[in-house]
């Protein structure tokens, strides 16, 4: 029987040429041509003071950390509901995650449990704009501005994505980019992080050249360069940068592609919706997502494991997502909770995730019908 994988990692014909293209060229470390050029349409197409490569989101997170300053008791206060490098990144640096619950509708922060989980020791606010759906930025924004916090979002699953016509990443004062293989627009691992306010562009430069001034030598601004900062190697190789610029290329088409499944699934299940046997994804008003995944809520945790059971004996890979940070061993050690998280508690037990990657058209009514069949 063959089987529908979750995630199928997509190629649009030109990343081994461009990657042959970074070899003739003689240039296989970081910082080469495909870089400058992802550089580019990353700021062209958010609008970011500047974007930076690196190898992975959380290293993206990383730098936005020491960026912020994070010192030893610093607090951040985030979602539980996240994958663990959005609150790694800041336990690293001696930082506290202060987890507040999420919206029933979105499933990304509340914005009005925020201010209950300020104390005189937070420093930031890193909303995580969960299946490409944007948080309610302009709230969490003026939270930041009368409290003088700095936002820093994780917009992993948000490339293509827009608030209010702004692009996701862009709106805070940092933003984190994922290009891993189960994200929309890939380079098998992969980050970006996006610079929106300017004092902080110099500082980032050197933290991701292990904390020299290399970047100000290659430009002429110096005549040597040296160690004057903290940072570590974030720049990913030519070869990721390479495969990158292929996809970007097609990014309006990728993202074209996977909203026409999106929207498959979603009319499709309506029906089902309508009889109460699941809800689907609810998008607010003023928010474009890029079709990052398409998840149900079904009735309980119990309802779901013989769900996932079910079509997975038919040949259908469905997942669930994120355990809770705050009821994991390490959120308990490192991070406290800001009131009751009721909805995180509730909804984590109930996200199915169904298969959704560029070129599944066919197969995904199988998963429908076989969707509906175990319901």
């Amino acid at each position: 029987m063959d089987t529908i994988p979750f995630n199928k990692p997509y190629m649009t014909g030109r990343e081994l040429w461009y990657i042959a293209q970074a070899h003739t060229n003689g240039h296989l470390a970081g910082d080469g041509m495909f870089t400058k050029k992802c550089h580019a349409w990353l700021e062209a197409r958010t609008g970011a003071h500047k974007a930076l490569l690196t190898h992975s989101c959380t290293a993206s997170l990383d730098m936005a950390a020491m960026l912020a300053d994070i010192q030893p008791g610093d607090e951040v206060i985030m979602p539980s509901y996240t994958f663990v490098s959005t609150a790694n990144a800041f336990v690293l640096r001696g930082g506290v995650p202060v987890f507040v619950d999420i919206r029933p509708d979105t499933l990304n922060i509340d914005e009005t449990g925020i201010e209950a989980a300020i104390t005189p020791r937070t420093k930031a606010i890193v909303p995580v704009h969960y299946a490409g759906v944007a948080c309610e930025m302009d709230a969490i924004m003026d939270i930041a501005q009368r409290h003088k916090l700095l936002v820093i979002e994780d917009a992993a699953q948000a490339v293509m994505s827009t608030y209010k016509g702004k692009s996701l990443g862009a709106v805070g004062h940092l933003g984190a980019y994922s290009f891993h293989e189960t994200k929309n627009i890939i380079s098998g691992e992969g980050g970006a992080l996006l610079v929106n306010d300017d004092r902080f562009a110099e500082r980032a430069e050197i933290i991701r050249e292990k904390g020299t001034n290399r970047s100000q030598f290659f430009r002429g601004q110096i005549d040597k360069y040296t160690w004057v900062d903290i940072g570590s190697s974030y720049l990913p190789g030519e070869v990721i940068a390479a495969f990158l610029w292929a996809q970007m290329e097609e990014a309006q088409n990728i993202t074209q592609k996977r909203l026409d499944i999106w929207r498959r699934y979603h009319e499709a299940l309506a029906p089902l919706e309508v009889a109460g046997k699941l809800r689907r994804p609810i998008i607010p008003e003023g928010c474009r997502h890029n079709a990052h995944m398409y998840y149900i809520l079904l009735e309980s945790l119990e309802k779901r494991t013989r769900v996932i059971a079910q079509l997975k004996e038919q040949g259908v890979n469905a997942v669930f997502h994120y355990v809770p940070l705050h009821s994991s061993p390490a959120g308990k050690k490192y991070g406290r909770s800001s009131g009751e998280l009721r909805h995180t508690d509730d909804l984590a037990d109930r996200l199915l995730r169904l298969p959704l990657w560029v070129g599944i058209d066919e197969a995904q009514q199988k998963v429908i019908a076989q969707l509906q069949s175990a319901l």
